[in-house]
């Protein structure tokens, strides 16, 4: 047996839990934060037989795509006597998941 833990975009873990759920995954959602954007993303929790863990990380890759979002800059431009702080658009890339895949010695549902 195998413990999947994926790290997904908001946006993303309400499909994700439905599509897992709908495909016979149990799954556990824990709201977290993440630290680049400070946004807040969701871990999903879930123990998956060995034969079925191929088919739980495709729905989560089709499920969890990345894309682009603009942010403003959280760097301060410096010129003159002080520091001057100019937000500017940039360009990140978001969604997708992390997962983490381990091994599970021993499963109890009490």
């Amino acid at each position: 047996m195998k413990l999947i833990i994926a790290i997904v975009q908001d946006e993303d873990a309400g499909r994700l839990v439905s599509e897992l759920m709908d495909n016979g995954f149990g799954v556990t959602k824990l709201a977290t934060t993440g630290g680049f954007l400070r946004a807040g993303n969701t871990t999903l929790i879930s123990g998956v037989a060995d034969e079925k863990l191929d088919e739980a990380i495709a729905i989560i890759e089709k499920t969890c795509r990345s894309r682009e979002q603009i942010t403003a800059s959280t760097t301060p431009m410096h010129g003159g006597a002080g520091g001057v702080y100019v937000p500017y658009p940039i360009h990140v890339t978001v969604g997708g998941a992390t997962v983490f895949v381990l091994e599970v010695s021993q499963f109890l549902k009490v």
